[in-house]
């Protein structure tokens, strides 16, 4: 299985963006998708969640109500619209897609730097 994330760039802040984790494999087929991020002499941390079957989605406190997860069913990938972007988003974003019986698979990340 290979995740192919991608959409990182450089934004100012109160910019948006759009993630992109594509998977090589039916997205429907993961129990669930996830974005994590790392920044710089930090540990990753947890962004968002989407459960691809029912449309389940949850959000680390820090990006609700700024950041959507969602499905891309014609790309076959899980987006991660980020809205009102601050300084502290700043980070490498990881996507993550675990299966049913907990196989865990991690994408390359893609990088996002928010600054004017």
């Amino acid at each position: 299985v290979q995740l192919q994330a991608s959409g990182g760039g450089l934004v100012q802040p109160g910019g948006s963006l759009r993630l992109s984790c594509a998977a090589s494999r039916n997205i429907f087929s993961f129990n669930d998708v996830a974005w994590y991020r790392r920044a710089p002499g930090k540990q990753r941390e947890f962004v968002a969640r989407l459960i691809p079957s029912g449309g389940f989605t949850n959000y680390a406190e820090s990006v609700k109500g700024r950041f959507t997860i969602s499905r891309d069913i014609t790309k076959n990938a899980v987006s991660l619209q980020m809205n009102s972007l601050k300084p502290e988003d700043t980070a490498n974003y990881l996507c993550h897609a675990r299966t049913i019986d907990n196989r865990n698979y991690w994408g390359q990340g893609t990088q996002v730097t928010v600054s004017s």
